[in-house]
């Protein structure tokens, strides 16, 4: 199941101030991004895959820092994060060689991004 990650969630989680240990993929987007659109139903069959993994979906337009921070221009972008320590760790996935025509990512993109291919 994807929800939605609030700005200060999203902060809470980059600070490292989240106490518990958890692995968590965050979908970034954006209204008017047709990819963005597009690429919710992969992102959501994904993650019902990785029953261990938290997902979220984050809009881009709600905290325009969060490109900066995590180093990454344009959406969609995926990114995961190990959180539950004083520092999380954080990858963002990077651009496909290939993009898909109307998803850019494909599920198996995402699915090797977070682990491994299913």
């Amino acid at each position: 199941m994807v929800e939605r990650l609030s700005k200060s969630a999203l902060q809470k989680m980059m600070s490292g101030k989240v106490k518990e240990p958890a692995t968590i993929v965050v979908k970034f987007y954006s209204n008017s991004c047709h990819y963005c659109h597009a690429l919710k139903q992969d992102y959501e069959y994904v993650s019902e895959e990785f029953p261990d993994v938290l997902f979220f979906a984050f809009n881009i337009e709600d905290y325009q820092d969060a490109s900066k921070i995590l180093n990454f221009e344009g959406v969609p972008t995926i990114c995961k994060m190990e959180v539950g320590g004083t520092r999380p760790r954080i990858k963002v996935i990077p651009e496909p060689e290939n993009p898909h025509k109307t998803t850019w990512y494909t599920r198996d993109d995402i699915r090797i991004f977070i682990g491994g291919e299913q």
